[in-house]
């Protein structure tokens, strides 16, 4: 525990409400231990049974995590504290951030008002236009679009989806590695994440078997552009995959097709297999504007009344302004010749990427999207090697649970011809720590 800071109460609840302060105010940090439940109860004459209560509290709302014989640490992304990613040293090219490239967003439509006077939004919460357009574009891709929605971006529609049907301590099969922002949310929500690894076409049948077994009550997954790994279902590991959920029917299936109109590959959907419980969420942020904060989401009948239900006792709807821009961006042909610029331009330079790496005898995986997931042994030696060199990358332990190491590359800055440079870099990064990771 950090020694600047003393825990402080006489209730669980007001130890509790020591820890929260001080991960907020940044006296705890990721990683920090808190006191053992006894010598703690000692220090505050307390019973042990007070602190007990208050660190299981702290565990339900994902301040800390325990590690068995490890104690009790404060969580790596607690959930009371603003995570935000290290700041790019100066210098330096970004290719951590997972960002688009700024030159094929679109620039944002003239702020208009799409309708007059008071009106009731909760009984009109989206706007039919926008709810046909979103119906047309699930269609096009043989989503059933019977049932749309939509939400303020696509976490914030994952995870109101999760809390109609998961309590805390319940599990999720999540990829691995995966979205670390999803990774992050669910360990706030307070439930149990299953690791279910991925590889080229996505996550694998053999260990979604696994985690169904082991009890898990939702799976969350990327048909295309997975992230940070690229992967991109086939029409083989589809067909898999819908075979070992058929056999639980109960368990609500999540697809998180974030970059669907820059993918660079075709959509092989779950939806299509005839499951009792699912939803397709779809946001717009990677290729209509990154302050678009809007998805749109295809689902079965109960899961739609269930989201709805619940975001009309919340936000109630989604801003119609904000509906009224996304809508104008999806007609409007200037930006969608954008779109399709950027899904050719982000392919070129992760393909190039991925060969000019290959020749130079490096494994590394990005078959959709816009990242390069490349394995190594050393995180860190990696990314302080290719940070000397001029190159930001993102070390891949937010990613991960039980996958291997690996760096994360975002390509969608990176020209082709300068792939090849990044590529020597790598492997000169390599070379010098090839005793500690090899190459």
């Amino acid at each position: 525990m950090a020694t600047q800071y003393s825990i402080s109460g006489t209730t669980a609840k007001g130890i509790a409400a020591s820890v929260e302060a001080a991960v907020a105010g940044g006296d705890l940090g990721p990683g920090d231990a808190l006191p053992p439940v006894r010598r703690l109860a000692e220090e505050l004459r307390v019973s042990p049974g007070t602190v007990a209560t208050a660190y299981k509290e702290l565990r339900r709302r994902g301040v800390v995590v325990t590690r068995g014989r490890g104690g009790t640490v404060v969580a790596a992304a607690p959930s009371v504290a603003s995570r935000r990613p290290p700041k790019v040293p100066a210098g330096l090219r970004d290719l951590a951030g997972g960002h688009p490239d700024a030159a094929f967003l679109p620039d944002p439509p003239a702020l208009v008002a799409p309708s007059t006077g008071p009106r009731s939004h909760r009984s009109t919460p989206r706007l039919p236009r926008l709810e046909e357009r979103v119906r047309a574009w699930f269609d096009a891709d043989g989503v059933p679009c019977e049932s749309v929605t939509f939400a303020h971006g696509a976490l914030d529609c994952v995870a109101r989806l999760l809390t109609t049907e998961l309590r805390p301590g319940d599990a999720v099969a999540m990829e691995d590695p995966g979205y670390h922002h999803l990774l992050d949310l669910l360990q706030a929500m307070g439930l149990r994440t299953i690791a279910v690894g991925v590889d080229d076409e996505g996550m694998r049948p053999d260990l979604l078997r696994d985690a169904l077994r082991a009890g898990v009550r939702a799976v969350v997954c990327s048909p295309r552009a997975q992230n940070p790994y690229g992967g991109c279902f086939s029409p083989a590991r589809r067909d898999e995959l819908v075979e070992v959920l058929r056999q639980a029917p109960d368990v609500l299936v999540i697809e998180n097709d974030h970059a669907a109109e820059i993918a660079g590959a075709e959509l092989n959907s779950l939806t299509t297999g005839g499951l009792a419980r699912w939803a397709q969420v779809r946001t717009v942020t990677k290729y209509l504007g990154t302050d678009l904060r809007w998805a749109a989401a295809a689902c079965d009948p109960v899961t739609l009344a269930r989201h709805d239900g619940r975001l009309l006792l919340t936000s109630g709807w989604v801003s119609h302004l904000l509906q009224a821009a996304v809508l104008t961006l999806m007609d409007d042909p200037s930006a969608q010749l954008l779109v399709a610029r950027a899904e050719v331009a982000y392919e070129r330079r992760r393909t190039a990427l991925v060969k000019e790496l290959a020749e130079r005898g490096i494994v590394a995986h990005g078959a959709s999207g816009m990242n390069v997931w490349v394995p190594v042994r050393d995180e860190s030696a990696v990314v302080n090697g290719l940070r000397t060199r001029g190159w930001w990358v993102a070390a891949g332990a937010r990613f991960r649970m039980a996958a291997a190491p690996g760096v994360r590359v975002t390509v969608a800055g990176l020209g082709t011809s300068r792939a090849a440079g990044l590529a020597s870099d790598f492997a000169d990064t390599l070379g010098e720590s090839e005793a500690t990771y090899g190459g």
